[in-house]
């Protein structure tokens, strides 16, 4: 009886988190953990939490589950970010060999690397120079036409659609 007792009171206290703001989760955080957190995702404060609550109320990891999981992390090249070579693995499709190195492919929407973007805004028109691995105006590079759309603008646009007037188009019935 005493177990469907703690099981009640561990659901309600994980209902209680679920109404809980950021800074009362916050705080919460510092009661089970012992330390204060950076975080300030709601969603992911909640997840950790209700999770060392269960830790606490049902048992951890096993002695031996908790050494093979250092022994992996030993072993493992841990990183919290991707190189930033290469933030995000390209599709299997989108690689191609070439003398031994791999390189990504091209994007059929830009002209080739040289080649040049005009775009009129608000009476002046700009130029972009489209580089192998980004763009270049006004005498700086940058990784995508957002960010060039951006230093124009003062603003946020999606590059694509900002210089949709200066790449070429496709008709509607192509490639269907």
């Amino acid at each position: 009886m005493a177990a469907k007792n703690d099981a009640a009171d561990l659901a309600n206290e994980i209902d209680a988190l679920r109404r809980m703001t950021v800074k009362e989760l916050r705080r919460r955080h510092v009661e089970l953990f012992g330390e204060e957190t950076r975080a300030g995702n709601r969603q992911y404060l909640f997840r950790r939490i209700a999770w060392r609550m269960q830790a606490l109320a049902e048992g951890d990891l096993t002695e031996r589950a908790r050494r093979r999981a250092q022994e992996l992390a030993r072993d493992a090249d841990l990183r919290r970010r991707p190189p930033h070579e290469l933030a995000m693995p390209p599709a299997p499709g989108d690689l191609k060999t070439v003398t031994g190195q791999i390189a990504l492919s091209r994007d059929d929407r830009l002209p080739m690397p040289g080649q040049t973007l005009n775009r009129p805004y608000k009476g002046h028109v700009y130029e972009v120079k489209v580089l192998t691995n980004g763009f270049e105006y006004d005498g700086r590079a940058y990784r995508s036409l957002t960010a060039v759309a951006h230093a124009i603008t003062g603003s946020h646009w999606n590059g694509w659609h900002f210089f949709a007037e200066a790449t070429p188009t496709r008709s509607r019935n192509e490639g269907r």
